[in-house]
């Protein structure tokens, strides 16, 4: 079905679609949009409407059959008033500057609402991760490290996973850099694993705090967990984790979806017995009885829709059929911001990215805490501190959303905008 819609090609005098909303125009639009709700010094406004730095390197590499490949790598860093930089790096092969700008700044913001002492970056090469071979990415990744060797450190930039990364590629970068400098030193990335510094829980972080902050969501508005139907759009490590989460917790969760399109059962999904795209790549309408495409996944009549796969998948074309009374983005910037418009007007409700999926970054904190003090701690300690984090982030933008007659991303919005610009106003601009 999906991809008969996808293949057709438009008639003469059908109106071409509208180019997708960037990151960075939805970054930028966002920070204006809270602006207007405070009362802000319009010097500091412009300035985080700009990164502090763009770094663009080339990275060579020497493939498995002796020829050289040339990428093009990026780290945009884009304000470190509340502490060092702090955010992703991805291998996909839409990686462009200006992405990075505006998916460092959603870190930026997101950093800010979790109250942590961090600001926000974000990096990638231009690369599809499934051309290179295992050792063909691990001398891309050693020398994207010392490419980026002088602009990054547990004390002024942390790269962290991302699409097409995972905790290998952060182990093989710490290695480079420490390498490089002469000693171990594991705080330079989070998202390693525990073995040479990473963190217990921090994989599962982001899917658990999407369910965390559901949960708070139904408690919210009277919505008993119980009587909770959810539909999952997307089952890698934030799909998987958020929908076995609530499923364990009582909810309904009726749906769940990969690229090759989605399950759903009405009576709901015994989620543990179907396994996740890091588990089994691609594999969940392979234990479908019933196959729907992912977008009528996006439409369906359930409580809570979660999107955590791609940006952009609610549109201005699809936003009235939303049929959701919730949606608490799992991906990073899921929903447009004309969607995001028409979802308010109609009165559902959209839980944001920078509070929803932050439990990544959070546990990323924990875990370079336990890096500079070389002490571990245990997962049942990381999934309580981070139950209480996400619980303090959420206590603070429900407050900003009560006192004003604003959309709870306005609200996660104004938490972050306030702190950044607290921030700045200590500091001052030097010279």
């Amino acid at each position: 079905m999906g991809s008969e819609l996808s293949s057709a090609s438009p008639s003469e005098d059908s109106p071409t679609p509208p180019e997708p909303e960037s990151a960075l125009e939805t970054a930028r639009l966002q920070l204006h949009r809270a602006a207007d709700h405070l009362d802000i010094d319009p010097n500091i406004v412009e300035r985080l409407n700009h990164p502090r730095n763009v770094h663009e390197v080339t990275v060579p590499i020497e493939r498995d059959d002796g020829t050289v490949d040339v990428f093009t790598g990026y780290r945009a860093q884009h304000d470190s008033v509340r502490g060092p930089y702090k955010g992703g790096l991805r291998y996909h092969p839409d990686v462009t500057r200006d992405e990075c700008v505006g998916l460092g700044i959603w870190m930026t913001w997101k950093c800010a609402v979790m109250d942590l002492p961090f600001g926000g970056a974000k990096g990638g090469i231009a690369v599809n991760p499934k051309t290179l071979s295992r050792d063909e990415k691990e001398r891309l990744t050693r020398r994207f490290a010392q490419e980026l060797r002088k602009v990054i450190g547990p004390n002024l930039d942390i790269p962290a996973p991302d699409m097409g990364t995972d905790p290998q590629t952060m182990a093989w970068l710490m290695d480079a850099y420490s390498m490089q400098e002469g000693e171990t030193i594991p705080g330079v990335v989070t998202g390693k694993p525990p073995i040479v510094g990473g963190s217990e829980g921090r994989e599962d972080a982001p899917g658990r705090s999407v369910a965390i902050i559901t949960q708070l969501v139904c408690e919210y508005y009277d919505q008993p967990l119980s009587e909770t139907t959810v539909a999952v759009q997307g089952y890698g490590s934030v799909g998987a984790n958020a929908a076995r989460l609530l499923d364990e917790r009582g909810a309904t969760v009726v749906a769940i979806s990969d690229v090759n399109g989605a399950m759903y059962d009405p009576a709901g999904i015994d989620t543990a017995s179907v396994p996740s795209h890091d588990e089994e790549p691609e594999a969940v309408t392979e234990y479908a009885d019933t196959v729907i495409s992912n977008d009528e996944l996006l439409t369906l009549d359930v409580d809570v829709l979660i999107p955590a796969a791609l940006g952009n998948v609610i549109t201005e074309a699809n936003a009235d059929d939303i049929a959701a009374d919730f949606v608490v983005e799992g991906a990073n910037g899921p929903t447009t911001s004309t969607a995001d418009s028409i979802l308010a007007d109609r009165d559902v409700m959209v839980i944001p990215d920078i509070l929803a999926n932050a439990g990544g970054v959070t546990v990323s904190y924990f875990e370079w805490l336990q890096d500079i003090n070389r002490r571990s701690w245990s997962l049942e300690r990381v999934n309580d501190e981070l139950d209480e984090e996400m619980r303090a982030a959420w206590d603070a933008v429900r407050t900003e959303f009560e006192n004003r007659d604003i959309t709870w991303r306005d609200a996660a919005y104004i938490v972050a905008l306030s702190r950044i610009a607290e921030a700045h106003e200590a500091r001052g601009l030097w010279p």
